[in-house]
């Protein structure tokens, strides 16, 4: 899947620093949670960091097990603004694991996130989300 240039453009843009990320409860019900992330060859990278969480194992987390039991996920990058022309978002479907940590990825992720200066990033598991699909609306023509 290819994302056109706007989507790769709002994806790398330096005020885009959080997205939603969709995964399917149990009951069918979507479960949302913000998430840090970063895009490398048009693949969607967050990790599972040292905030404070619910669970102490990473892979106890409610997402997580989502993951594990339907992979099918769908992220939402928006751009607000009082300008109501700034307007902007991006829905991407796509295929979610969890993975080891990627050094690549510990990197970039790093360089847009200072806070994870001090993180253990590199032994803690990632989600690696493939981009099937996207769909986008622009306020202003890009």
């Amino acid at each position: 899947m290819r994302l056109a240039p706007a989507e790769l453009e709002l994806l790398g843009a330096a005020e885009t620093r959080r997205a939603t990320l969709a995964t399917m409860a149990s009951d069918g019900r979507p479960r949302l949670v913000p998430i840090c992330f970063v895009v490398i060859d048009e693949v969607i990278w967050s990790p599972i960091d040292e905030k404070p969480k619910h669970a102490s194992d990473p892979r106890e987390l409610a997402r997580i097990r989502d993951i594990g039991r339907d992979p099918r996920v769908t992220v939402l990058v928006d751009r607000w603004s009082e300008d109501w022309s700034e307007l902007t978002w991006l829905r991407i479907e796509g295929q979610a694991g969890l993975v080891d940590s990627d050094p690549a990825v510990v990197a970039a992720l790093r360089a847009k996130y200072p806070q994870y200066a001090d993180h253990d990033l590199e032994s803690r598991p990632m989600i690696r989300i493939a981009i099937e699909g996207s769909r986008s609306w622009f306020a202003a023509s890009t």
